[in-house]
């Protein structure tokens, strides 16, 4: 009996795991797909009475269009005149609507090729937050280096490594770690620590207590 019964319950966990994250998916998808269909219905709905076509059709048409859109602004934006009009435009935009600025950073921040970007550039470290006597280390990653030595650090919060915190330190409290990849690291944070060690943070433990 008490066989049947964890292979019942084995079976019923094992199939959670499987179907759950895929449901979750489909969610997520449908999610997406109704405010994207929401956010372009002005431009499928007069296309559609116009045309009488079926409205998924105009839906991926237009969503095309989008794109192409994109595509043509950011090849313009590469050249000089582009890059003045952008210019010229940011300025107005911000005097106008004070949020744009911030919302502009974002998506730079995460999109753009921002070279001070803790996602793309950065360097990983482990940071000891509470003294380099403290046995306790964080995850960071290094956004900044300072002429008196001096290290500012995101440590990113799990399983969202999008927020954080940021720390200004002296350089005893941080150990730059080169030989981990930025992806690795950030896998980690995603996994609340998991797959640690395989990045060989061992090392940095047996140094600092040396």
């Amino acid at each position: 009996m008490n066989r049947f019964k964890h292979f019942f319950g084995q079976s019923f966990i094992g199939g959670v795991l499987v179907i759950a994250p895929i449901t979750v998916l489909l969610l997520a998808l449908r999610w997406a797909v109704n405010v994207v269909q929401g956010l372009i219905a002005p431009l499928t709905g007069p296309l559609t009475k116009a045309t009488h076509a079926p409205p998924l059709i105009i839906d991926v048409l237009v969503v095309i269009l989008i794109l192409l859109t994109c595509f043509v602004v950011g090849t313009l934006v590469a050249t000089k005149t582009g890059s003045f009009l952008e210019g010229y435009f940011d300025k107005h935009l911000t005097r106008f609507a004070p949020g744009y600025r911030l919302i502009r950073d974002i998506f730079r921040q995460f999109l753009g090729n921002n070279e001070n970007s803790p996602f793309s550039r950065g360097e990983v470290g482990l940071v000891q937050l509470y003294g380099p006597s403290s046995p306790a280390h964080a995850t960071a990653i290094i956004t900044s280096r300072h002429s008196n030595g001096w290290y500012t650090v995101f440590v990113p919060t799990g399983p969202n490594p999008t927020s954080g915190f940021v720390y200004h330190l002296p350089p005893e409290c941080v150990t730059p770690r080169p030989d981990i990849k930025l992806d690795n690291a950030f896998k980690t944070i995603i996994a609340c620590g998991a797959g640690s060690a395989d990045l060989n943070l061992a090392d940095t433990f047996n140094t600092k207590q040396v």
